[in-house]
């Protein structure tokens, strides 16, 4: 067994491969650029070394055989289904713990894996190869498919690139922007094409082989649960197989690996109509442990990272197919730094509280965020899993759900509360699943009810409230003279903020202490003529969490603030508070721009296709936004004439900030910011 492993990877994938090194006695090695010297990963770490980019063949190389490693471990994500950092591993005379470098070549390119393991018999889509085709070309070969058709890059996996197509007029765009995305994920803009198929089920095997030959499956992940044909919630096993399903599709999970001389830790993927669950396709095989793994590990008992690292130093596989058992079931979900209220687009900012449910029975987190730390724009931005067991489904159904309740990001957007709802569906509870789901409930899961959304306010006027009595609590006696416009000689006055509660204007209104206040709530800026008053007070516990008594009920909310802006978090929802930007200074000159079109991310301009002075129509492109390796293409909301782009290719944008400025037509008089009506 090895005395020293590199990871090369970071965040929650490192330190889940750390784990099982501290419980093995190994010494655990992170890399880390400049940005990450202060990331979790590195402090989970035994040692850590510095390297120019996770990208690089030769860095991560380079880290191992100075920090004396005997090995490298690359876990999921950046180089770790590269071919050219085995082959280097290797050569340095260290040992790779993943598959041989012509497994990962054979595999990693889904043109040439199609062809291999359908000469093995295991069924695969129909479809047909883009490579040296122009973009007409591919075109006519999607149509003779079939439309609909799924493109996507030869060379990578994660979703990145895949696009669906069911119109023909739609095509050459779609091709361009596959290829694009694919160049500038993998470096390498060839694309696949393959039918689409009706109420697709996606389902996967896991793999594992060793250097004696044995080769085994673990059962099945059903990953049906996605969003941008990337998913967000896998469970182990599938609702849909049968016994005997399941050792058919194992089977051919067996033979896909032995095809290409496999060994170590694999996932082949399988497309399933849920119309037809008797017939299954080939899709690819990821030749690297997954994401989803850990559903896998609590259903079966087995430590996957530890199989590698034993299969890696040259052991036989502990267990024949026979000896592989499942108990239970298991679902994980995946938390990631984006806004379903804005099409699942990702976010950026600083974490001002983090609360993981760490210490729940059945319950399992890994996590690669710390509270203090930011989420940038530069990775991925999942966050951490959240994954449950439970002896049923319906239980760990229960524990994941109650899980995510409890949790808390705040500072920046996050999937949490979406994914609560999302676990509640009938569908989902029911396990009547299909990759489309999630687009079907999409915006009507995206935020919490309107009942929340007025808890959220009143919770923000009395965390206003007590903003006002610095370091005040109940109880405690306050000097009314020093609180700046809650009191007065004769009747009380009313203090009034005008707000953004998550992208809406709110008028919120104070009368009295927090301790023993009357709240009144008006949307809009139409200020608070009509609205009714409601009792409700707000203390902190020792924790810093508020307490909330209103209408009946008591709520805890915990509370982040940075600057101008406040964020509550319950239930696993988050809300952001700011000034209303009318009120802040130089509102009235960003406005008399008049029709600005503002950034739904922060990010980076990837492109801008349009100039002032120019007409535009309706939905015309004006401004492509990049962030994550994802491109948004934002566009004209109304034909007019575009009077100001005051952004260019390469500079980083915020969060609304403003894109483009379009003049509709006919209109001559200033509009409001495009934003101020989104979520």
């Amino acid at each position: 067994m090895f005395t020293s492993v590199v990871v090369a990877n970071r965040g929650e994938i490192a330190r889940r491969i750390f784990s099982t090194l501290t419980n093995l006695g190994i010494e655990s090695v992170a890399v880390h650029t400049d940005a990450d010297a202060g990331a979790s990963h590195v402090a989970a770490s035994d040692r850590a070394v510095r390297i120019g980019s996770y990208l690089s063949v030769d860095d991560i190389v380079a880290a191992a055989v100075s920090a004396g490693a005997d090995a490298v471990h690359p876990g999921y994500g950046f180089l770790s289904e590269r071919a050219s950092l085995a082959s280097a591993v290797e050569a340095a005379g260290l040992t790779w713990i993943g598959p041989p470098p012509a497994a990962i070549d054979a595999m990693g390119d889904k043109i040439r894996a199609k062809a291999i393991v359908a000469a093995a018999g295991v069924p695969v889509v129909p479809g047909a190869s883009g490579a040296g085709l122009s973009a007409t070309e591919i075109a006519e070969a999607a149509l003779a498919v079939g439309l609909p058709v799924l493109l996507k890059p030869s060379a990578g996996g994660g979703g990145k690139g895949m696009r669906r197509v069911t119109d023909a007029g739609a095509l050459l765009d779609e091709i361009a922007a596959a290829q694009r995305e694919a160049a500038g994920a993998f470096g390498d803009d060839t694309l696949l094409v393959e039918r689409w198929v009706t109420r697709p089920r996606h389902i996967e095997i896991q793999v594992f082989a060793d250097r004696h030959g044995a080769a085994v499956h673990l059962g099945e992940r059903e990953c049906s649960l996605q969003r941008r044909h990337q998913k967000i919630v896998e469970e182990a096993p599938s609702t849909l197989l049968s016994p005997r399903q399941r050792s058919a599709m194992g089977a051919s999970a067996v033979a896909a690996a032995r095809s290409c001389g496999y060994v170590g830790a694999g996932t082949v993927e399988f497309i399933v109509s849920a119309d037809a669950p008797e017939d299954y396709y080939f899709m690819e095989m990821n030749t690297r442990l997954q994401v989803e793994h850990p559903v896998t590990e609590m259903v079966t008992g087995i430590d996957l990272v530890e199989w590698q690292l034993r299969v890696a130093a040259g052991e036989a596989l502990p267990l024949a197919q026979d000896g592989v058992r499942l108990d239970g079931h298991a679902i994980e979900a995946r938390v990631y730094a984006e806004d379903p209220a804005r099409g699942f687009l990702p976010a950026a900012g600083p974490i001002l509280l983090l609360r993981e449910p760490t210490r729940r029975s059945g319950v399992r987190v890994d996590s690669g965020i710390a509270e203090g730390g930011t989420v940038g724009t530069g990775f991925d931005p999942m966050l951490s899993k959240v994954i449950a067991w439970g002896p049923d489904r319906s239980a760990a159904l229960a524990r994941l759900r109650a899980a995510l309740a409890s949790s808390a990001v705040l500072g920046v957007r996050s999937n949490v509360g979406f994914l609560g709802r999302l676990l509640a569906d009938p569908d989902v509870a029911a396990g009547r699943l299909d990759t489309e789901l999630v687009d079907r409930v999409a915006s009507a899961l995206a935020e919490p009810g309107a009942p929340a959304e007025h808890a959220a306010a009143v919770a923000a006027a009395l965390a206003l409230a007590l903003d006002l009595e610095p370091g005040a609590r109940p109880g405690e006696a306050v000097d009314s003279w020093d609180v700046p416009g809650g009191w007065r000689l004769g009747t009380p006055a009313e203090t009034v903020w005008q707000v953004r509660l998550s992208g809406r204007s709110v008028t919120l209104g104070v009368t009295g202490r927090a301790s023993a206040a009357t709240i009144r709530v008006g949307a809009g800026r139409s200020g608070l003529t009509d609205a009714p008053g409601l009792a409700a007070s707000g203390s902190f516990s020792a924790s810093g969490e508020m307490v909330v008594a209103a209408g009946g009920s008591t709520e805890t909310w915990t509370i982040g603030r940075t600057g101008n802006e406040l964020w509550l978090g319950r239930g696993g929802d988050a809300w952001r508070v700011v000034p209303d930007p009318a009120l802040l200074p130089g509102a009235a000159a960003a406005t008399d721009a008049a029709g600005p079109v503002t950034s739904p991310m922060p990010g980076t301009v990837l492109a801008v296709h349009a100039a002032a002075g120019d007409p535009v129509v309706a939905g015309q492109r004006l401004v492509t936004v990049e962030a994550m390796k994802m491109e948004h293409v934002v566009a004209a909301p109304a034909a007019g004439t575009v009077t100001s782009i005051p952004v260019t290719v390469g500079r980083p944008v915020a969060l609304d900030e403003v894109l483009a400025v379009v003049m509709p037509a006919g209109h001559t008089a200033p509009l409001p910011n495009r934003s101020e009506d989104s979520p």
